[in-house]
């Protein structure tokens, strides 16, 4: 059994570190306080290949598979979990169902230039009544002609407001409950599609927002896929999703790790630095055996996603299991820093907010212990 990276993926790795802590890491403060993101970044990141690492060659990815992608959102959210999630949510969800069961030319004028950056896409599920049960989609998208007529609501839209359209569940027929599900590109500058940011305790770096369509006229021919296989496809992406997700937990645990070890190397108490106390030193011994525990289900799983497997089971153990880690890796970093720690200017109260959102996106935790549950037959 074979648990190191390839050389590629060695290189990639480094590049994508180096590329973090030159370009990411000076637009973290700026960006949180004014809670937008850092557009510039876009153009950055699609130059290099990296917005989409793990999509074939030929539309503009490295072809680095599921592995890549994780990567990549591991040493994002090592810097800034936020500006790295503007990025996940175009790499994973918002264009894998075009990439999957989108025609040609879908790809051309959508999948492209978001693989490129030169548009910012997102994925549009959650509504008011529905986010963990999906099959219970609202908004309706009845046919006219040429066109969809669009009717509903969506809420915490990770880049709905910076988006340049949106892949966007809708029911087609509710009558058919979750097989009259469909997938639309809905352009966010159409007639009849509004929109509006939302202000969050944690991950101000990343827009997020809501949608209203009121008679929203969407062209037939951007229906992805088949009319009433979207529930399927939704399910598909939830699940490359999730393991994407895993990778945020644990580039933002290993932050959270990097800062407690050097605070504890330089706080001073009673003469000696504090991390000479087995409280502290215990403390810090369990965060990185967690996050080396979670690391290691995170890329077996991306790796069995790579080999085709459907990961029914597996995406949402690493899901669970990276996600609760991670708060409680945060949790310890705020009590070593102690007061320090709560301090305004400080990371690791950063990496507290942002850490506490991790059970509930992606489905909420009890929803993946549902999964598994039904998945190991119960």
């Amino acid at each position: 059994m074979d648990f190191a990276f390839t050389d590629e993926q060695k290189m990639f790795q480094q590049a994508v570190r180096k590329f973090a802590e030159r370009e990411v890491a000076p637009l973290v403060d700026k960006a949180e306080e004014k809670e937008e993101f850092p557009m510039e970044l876009f153009s950055k990141i699609g130059e290099l290949g990296y917005t989409c690492p793990g999509y074939p060659l030929e539309i503009g990815g490295l072809g680095l598979g599921k592995i890549g992608d994780c990567i990549l959102t591991e040493e994002l959210t090592r810097i800034c979990s936020g500006i790295a999630s503007g990025i996940t949510a175009q790499s994973s969800l918002a264009t894998s169902v075009i990439m999957v069961h989108g025609n040609e030319q879908q790809k051309q004028k959508y999948l492209i230039p978001a693989v490129q950056a030169k548009k910012i896409a997102c994925f549009g599920l959650t509504e008011p009544n529905a986010g963990s049960d999906a099959a219970a989609i609202e908004t309706t998208a009845k046919r006219d002609g040429n066109h969809y007529i669009v009717n509903g609501n969506k809420v915490y839209i990770s880049n709905g407001p910076i988006c340049d359209y949106i892949s966007l569940a809708v029911s087609t027929d509710k009558s058919k409950g979750s097989r009259g599900i469909s997938i639309l590109i809905v352009e966010r500058n159409s007639p009849g599609c509004r929109s509006r940011k939302l202000k969050k305790i944690g991950h101000h770096s990343i827009a997020t927002g809501d949608f209203t369509f009121m008679d929203c006229r969407v062209p037939a021919e951007n229906l992805i896929g088949e009319e009433g296989k979207g529930f399927k496809y939704v399910l598909e992406a939830i699940s490359s999703g999730r393991i994407s997700h895993s990778a945020r937990s644990v580039g933002l645990a290993q932050a959270a790790l990097e800062a407690s070890l050097e605070y504890a190397k330089q706080r001073v108490q009673f003469g000696q630095p504090i991390g000479k106390f087995q409280a502290i030193a215990f403390k810090i011994a369990r965060m990185a055996t967690e996050i080396e525990a979670a690391r290691w289900l995170l890329y077996r799983v991306a790796w069995l996603h790579d080999q085709g497997n459907e990961c029914r089971k597996e995406a949402p153990m690493t899901k669970l299991f990276s996600s609760e880690m991670a708060v409680r890796v945060a949790e310890e970093a705020m009590r070593i820093h102690a007061g320090a720690g709560y301090m305004a200017e400080s990371k690791v109260q950063r990496y507290f907010r942002d850490a506490i959102l991790f059970p509930t996106t992606e489905g909420t935790n009890e929803i993946q212990q549902m999964v598994i549950s039904r998945e190991l037959g119960l």
